[in-house]
């Protein structure tokens, strides 16, 4: 039996399923006549539910970090609403009924609230005031929250998991889970990811499953039951394979980027969407590198609003958490054409109107994106880059532009924080004016890909000049060490984005040149730091 489902993160699980059994909160009605008594009660299993949340944060922080844990933090606050509280007391008193009834009835009164609201942020509040209620209402009830009753390590199912009972599994005895419900944003789904669990949502599996094997495929997003031997040879050889790619991670995760005679680099990580951070950090990345943020314009059917951009940038820069982020803005035309810009076809898209040249031409798309992302700054560290520069004049434009964001948020009194600006060298025309453009800027981040295109008047995307399409050609890495010497001399660190930078046959030549950092593909990050790690720069 095959059940497809959504991935929320990628691995194989092969083991026993077994349904999570939560705990059994029945409420039922019953008549009370000392109401004061009744309050008091509720008010001392809030402040045991309380309690019992403080703990669950520190185990949470030590186990996925401060940023996944504060979502206890956030449950403490919640069960201090005064309109919750006053809601249930007044129930109490007013109907003079139990305590645990009051906590059920206006906990689904103010999910079902929530879940109605026209903002994502609030829907998902739905299940956290549901979540609290049902933590008093055990409390009340002198129950727990719900266990695993196998000994052995199982794949587990539910209709769907709150945060706290994610973070309270015995992980040991967790190879997968399972839900019918959930969303690939929710905070189990965020949890699931820093714990490396392979996990899938959406998964309308049948009753009858206790203790029958299963294979979780969070690649394709599938449940296989019972699978036929051949496939379950074919998926046990697949996760011997992933499960050594892990022993290999362990190894280097936490080790420096240090070559054998002590130099340092940064290696971070390239992404394309906000879910990619939980590659990022499951790969050690010391922070991202390039953030494409035109996944967001690419994915929408009208322009994202500042409120979407700044929930994305915002996200990603606190599952960081602290780490250095740096967001391209908007990289669009040429390979990557959205139908609402309503662009003109060209004869040559990729040396037209793409990139900066459409956001300086549309400031109000720019400015917008600018906002989100200088809001953001507060949650964490960001850094701003800007793609296809050719002059002084355009960086000039764009610190103004940037300024003039920042003028307005302060009279706004919205926070932000000071951050970094970049720019992208990907034309030969940039390289030339390297020396000038780094007196304006903190960073450069080369972009080989479009820089060899360019250089060597190759369309990337044209089969026929595969064959001669040549990266390692020698203008292009003496153009690379001009960068880094005209960057250096001027102050800026330098680093490279592209597709290069993860080519472990140049890494060497690139620490010797003085890169300051290299970003690439969250899958590339241990291999580069395993040939950072063997290299002798002064042989």
């Amino acid at each position: 039996m095959v059940i497809e489902g959504k991935s929320v993160y990628s691995g194989i699980a092969i083991g026993k399923l077994e349904i999570f059994h939560k705990a059994d909160k029945q409420v039922k009605r019953s008549r009370i006549t000392d109401v004061e008594a009744e309050i008091s009660r509720f008010h001392s299993a809030k402040e045991e539910a309380k309690a019992q949340l403080a703990a669950l944060y520190e185990k949470a922080l030590k186990e996925v970090g401060e940023v996944n844990a504060a979502i206890f933090e956030v449950h403490q606050m919640m069960l201090e609403d005064l309109d919750y509280v006053e809601s249930i007391t007044n129930m109490i008193r007013s109907q003079q009924v139990n305590a645990e009834f009051a906590v059920a009835s206006t906990g689904d009164n103010f999910s079902e609230m929530f879940a109605a609201m026209d903002d994502d942020y609030m829907r998902e509040r739905a299940a956290d005031v549901k979540d609290i209620s049902n933590r008093v209402v055990a409390v009340l009830c002198g129950s727990s929250t719900g266990s695993l009753l196998s000994e052995e390590p199982v794949i587990l199912l539910a209709d769907d998991l709150a945060p706290s009972e994610t973070v309270q599994l015995d992980k040991s005895k967790v190879l997968s889970f399972v839900t019918r419900h959930g969303s690939t944003n929710s905070h189990t789904a965020i949890l699931a990811r820093t714990m490396n669990i392979p996990a899938l949502i959406g998964v309308d599996y049948p009753e009858d499953v206790n203790g029958r094997l299963a294979i979780v495929d969070g690649y394709e997003g599938k449940l296989m039951i019972d699978p036929p031997l051949p496939v379950l040879e074919e998926y046990q050889k697949k996760k011997a394979k992933e499960d050594e790619k892990k022993r290999l991670l362990l190894e280097l995760k936490g080790k420096e980027n240090i070559t054998l005679d002590g130099k340092k680099i940064n290696l971070y990580a390239n992404i394309g969407s906000v879910s990619d951070v939980a590659s990022a950090l499951a790969n050690d990345a010391g922070g991202i590198g390039l953030f494409r943020s035109e996944f967001l314009y690419l994915e929408s059917k009208d322009y994202p609003t500042e409120e979407e951009q700044f929930k994305a940038y915002r996200t990603v820069a606190e599952n960081m958490a602290g780490k250095k982020v740096i967001i391209r803005t908007l990289d669009i035309g040429a390979d990557k054409q959205v139908d609402y810009f309503g662009l003109e076809k060209e004869e040559n898209p990729a040396m037209g109107y793409r990139a900066i040249r459409i956001c300086l031409d549309r400031p109000e798309v720019f400015r917008t994106q600018l906002r989100a992302i200088y809001r953001a700054s507060y949650y964490g560290t960001i850094s701003i880059m800007f793609p296809m520069i050719i002059s002084v004049d355009e960086v000039r434009t764009i610190k103004s532009i940037a300024a003039e964001v920042r003028k307005e948020l302060k009279e706004q009194q919205i926070p932000y924080k000071e951050v970094e600006l970049g720019i992208m060298i990907e034309t030969p025309a940039a390289v030339m004016i390297s020396g000038e453009l780094a007196k304006e800027v903190d960073f450069f981040s080369v972009g080989t890909n479009d820089l060899t295109q360019y250089t060597l008047a190759i369309d990337r995307q044209n089969q026929k000049l595969d064959n001669i399409y040549d990266s390692h050609h020698p203008a292009i890495l003496k153009m690379l060490r001009m960068i880094v010497e005209n960057g250096h001399k001027e102050g800026c660190w330098v680093g490279i984005c592209g597709e290069l930078g993860a080519d472990t046959s140049l890494t060497e030549t690139f620490l010797k040149m003085g890169f300051d950092e290299l970003s690439v593909s969250p899958s590339m990050i241990l291999k580069v730091r395993e040939k950072i790690r063997s290299i002798d720069t002064t042989n």
